[in-house]
Formats: structure tokens, C-alpha cells, sequence
């Protein structure tokens, strides 16, 4: 007869269960740990951005006054819009939007008109390119608050630099107060903030620039292309999504300005050099009414987003494939 062996007794049921169940846990914490390792930061963000902004939008309902303290955390319902419809009505705060509307107009354009010439003739040099960029990037190295100083001692109306040479070439014959007089006041802070800016948008110019395909101008060359159709019909497509993000990130700056008005020309002489930002720093420092200035921020804010919403869609739609 054949020896029988005993059959193995069968695993126990539990394990299989207790296996996944490790797996299971694993994975949730490999999905968990991105979010710890940057909670950090998240909680920084919040700590640093979100509260500040949360509570800007909170105080621009109340009617708060530093130095009334028991305006601080007076919100009615029938009076929350108080600040904004005070701002309706006056005179200096559509001023100061006229004014920020214009200056962001010609300093973005002329910044990118002169950004644009730089980086074209930047992509055609073929010795000392490196050094160029890096003589180019010195006007980035400056704080706005040194740029203010640096423009407003040019514009002094009594040792200013360009007074000098003007006189002394025989191009006027009594010095000129530029921060003072209109329009030479809001001209003056034009060119500062235009110095600052064009070098961060050339290099983004010339990086984009540098690297579109060289196929399409070998084509063109070839049908006999003039240099000047070249530039319309290929380069300027071929760059309009770098131009918007230039665009997007020099407009955000330039509609903040803040340190070279408030050094070159505080805003004024009678706020004919005032912006959103000035105007709103004036009303929170010197007149301590922090409501109303958190009112005008928010309005700042609220035009900066849709401006930057509506950029952000044309450099979605002008995404070009080659």
C-alpha cells in the first residue's frame, strides 16, 4: 500500500488582510508626505500673505482709525461700503487712478519698445554677447529706493546733474525744477522706473529670441525676404508669448511703484504726481485712516488681478507649436 502523507494545514485566512492592510497604509503615507514636507511653507505663506491680505479686505469695511482705537473691529452691515463710496467721490483718488493709468501705459510700452530694439540687436552680435548681458543686468542690481535717490539727485533743481550739463552746454539758461513743474514731475519718475525695468525684459526678449528656430528665417532668406518683413511676419509672432510674459511681470511691477515716487517726488507738488499706492501709504501713515486706505489697496488689487487674468489668456491663446 502507498504511504499517505498528512495534508499541510491551510494558512491562516488573517494574514493576506493584515498585508494589505500595511500596504494600504504605506501608500497613504507616501501620499501624505509631499504635503507634510511642504506644509512649512504653506503655513509660512499663510502666515506672511494670507492673513495680511484677508485682513486688509476685512479692515477696508470698518471705519478703523489708529488713533481710535475702538474703530478697530466696528463692522455694521449699513455702513460696510462707507470707505468705497467715500472714494467715489473724491477728487485726489481719481487722480491718483488717472495718474497710475497713464504712467503704467507709458512706461510698459516705451520699456518694451526699447527692451524689444535692445534684445534684436543684442541676438545679432556675435563677440562679447556674455559681457554685454552682464553690463546689461547691473540697472537690476539696484534697490528702487537707491534708483529713487539716484534720479532725484539727476533731477535736482539745484545740484542736480542734469541741470549742470544743460547749463553748462548752453541748453538752458536758468536751472529747471523737473520734480516740481508738469509734466516733467511724472516724466522724471518715467524714465527712472524705465531704466529700472528695461533690462529684466530685454534678457527675457533675447532668450526668447535666441531661441526660436533658425529654419523659418533660412526659408524666408531664401524667398528673398527683406529683413524688415522677417521682423513683422516672423520674429514678432514667434515672440508674442515670451512679450507677454514680460509684459505680465513688468506691468505687476511697474503698477506697484511705490519707493521711486515716494523718494523722487512723494506724490506730489499737489498730488500731480500721485498713485494708487502713494496715495493709499499717505492715507495709512500720515492720516492713520486705515480703512480708507485698505478700501483704495483693494481696488489696486482687484484692477492688477484683471489685468493679469487678461494677459494670462492671451498668452494662453497665442501658444504657438513648431
Amino acid at each position: 500500500m502507498a504511504s499517505t502523507q498528512p495534508a499541510a494545514p491551510p494558512a491562516p485566512a488573517a494574514a493576506e488582510p493584515k498585508t494589505q492592510t500595511k500596504k494600504s497604509n504605506f501608500y497613504r503615507l507616501q501620499s501624505w508626505f509631499p504635503i507634510i514636507l511642504i506644509a512649512p511653507s504653506l503655513i509660512i505663506i499663510a502666515l506672511v500673505i494670507v492673513y495680511p491680505v484677508a485682513y486688509s479686505v476685512y479692515v477696508s469695511f470698518t471705519p478703523f482709525h489708529l488713533l481710535r482705537p475702538d474703530t478697530t473691529f466696528v463692522f455694521k452691515t449699513e455702513t460696510m461700503f462707507r470707505n468705497y463710496v467715500k472714494l467715489a467721490g473724491d477728487r485726489v483718488f481719481w487722480k491718483s487712478v488717472t495718474n497710475t493709468v497713464i504712467f503704467l501705459a507709458v512706461t510698459v510700452n516705451l520699456s518694451f519698445l526699447l527692451s524689444l530694439a535692445l534684445s534684436q540687436l543684442m541676438a545679432r552680435v556675435t563677440r562679447g554677447q556674455s559681457i554685454m548681458r552682464t553690463l546689461l543686468m547691473v540697472p537690476m542690481m539696484f534697490a528702487p529706493v537707491l534708483v529713487g535717490f539716484q534720479f532725484a539727485w539727476f533731477f535736482n533743481a539745484t545740484v542736480g546733474l542734469v541741470n549742470n550739463a544743460a547749463t553748462s552746454l548752453g541748453l538752458m539758461s536758468e536751472p529747471k525744477a523737473w520734480l516740481v513743474d508738469q509734466p516733467t514731475g511724472m516724466i522724471s519718475i518715467m524714465i527712472a522706473t524705465i531704466w529700472m525695468n528695461v533690462p529684466m525684459m530685454t534678457i527675457i526678449l533675447l532668450a526668447g529670441t535666441l531661441s526660436l528656430p533658425r529654419d523659418i528665417y533660412e526659408a524666408a532668406e531664401v524667398d528673398g525676404a527683406p529683413a524688415w518683413q522677417k521682423f513683422k511676419h516672423i520674429t514678432l509672432p514667434l515672440l508674442r508669448p515670451f512679450t507677454l510674459i514680460a509684459l505680465t511681470v513688468l506691468s505687476l511691477d511697474v503698477a506697484r511703484a511705490y519707493d521711486v515716487v515716494r523718494i523722487m517726488t512723494g506724490g506730489g507738488p499737489a498730488h500731480r504726481t500721485e498713485m494708487i499706492w502713494t496715495n493709499a501709504g499717505r492715507l495709512a501713515i500720515r492720516n492713520s485712516q486705515f480703512g480708507l486706505a485698505s478700501a483704495m489697496s483693494m481696488i489696486g488689487v482687484v484692477l492688477g488681478v484683471l489685468f493679469t487674468l487678461y494677459l494670462f489668456k492671451q498668452l494662453i491663446n497665442s501658444r504657438i507649436v513648431y
